[in-house]
């Protein structure tokens, strides 16, 4: 897991291409009439930055005893399916709260960004095109942002986990760059969204945490998990710019 990130990062660097990054995972099914939201939410940090969060999650790993195969991942980890099906209720739910607060813990270095929808409120819109565009959007806005008050020419990538939308999403955001969205142009991308398997990224994993932990705010009325980061959106002058919703 460790080599697949590492191997990454020297990559940027041999390109001589430093920036922030986005992880993004989403939660819910669009074509699941059962389920009321989808989200698409994650975080976002310098490239620099990456090495100590994964030392943090790898500590909590090593808390919990869990082989190097096993994901942090929200689903799972409150239901008990699969290897958690043996840890205790209350320690799957403790590793989850202690996955999440590496996020307050790092709140200097991490902002959260999240689009929320409810398909009862997205007659006639294309619900995926929706919410990517409200992220990536916010996420270049702060990228902008940096660069108006710190006169830093950031750039910017998306990283999400693999999934049957990779070729979708790559053609969104290359559109978006080259003609456009709705409220204007992606201008400090550095490259379409790169997909990476979640087994092998431990940041991946702290995305879909993040996602999931606000599809059961939305869907179950469940706060305990996303109360942990809700003060760690994106935001200016008490103005918060990461979080999107469509209810």
């Amino acid at each position: 897991m460790q080599c697949v990130g590492n191997f990454f990062h020297l990559t940027l660097f041999f390109f001589g291409v430093i920036m922030y990054l986005l992880y993004l995972d989403d939660s819910g099914t669009i074509g699941d009439p059962s389920c009321k939201h989808c989200i698409f939410a994650g975080f976002s940090l310098f490239e620099t930055k990456t090495h100590w969060v994964e030392q943090d999650l790898e500590a909590i790993a090593q808390k919990y005893n869990l082989p190097p195969e096993i994901e942090f991942h929200g689903n799972p980890m409150r239901t008990g399916k699969g290897f958690w099906r043996k840890v205790p209720k209350v320690d799957r739910e403790q590793a989850m709260l202690d996955v999440l607060n590496i996020i307050p813990q790092r709140a200097r270095s991490i902002s959260v960004f999240a689009a929320i929808a409810k398909k009862s409120a997205c007659s006639g819109i294309d619900i995926s095109e929706h919410m990517f565009t409200q992220v990536a959007s916010r996420f270049d806005m702060m990228l902008g942002r940096l660069y108006q008050s710190q006169n830093k020419k950031e750039r910017g990538l998306v990283i999400f986990d693999k999934n049957k939308s990779e070729s979708r999403i790559q053609k969104m955001s290359h559109d978006f760059k080259s003609h456009g969205h709705k409220w204007g142009t992606l201008k400090n991308f550095a490259e379409v969204p790169l997909f990476l398997d979640s087994r092998a990224s431990r940041l991946i994993q702290l995305a879909d945490m993040v996602a999931y932990s606000l599809f059961r705010k939305y869907e179950a009325n469940d706060n305990h998990f996303c109360s942990v980061f809700d003060k760690c959106y994106d935001a200016e002058g008490g103005i918060i710019h990461g979080l999107h919703e469509l209810l």
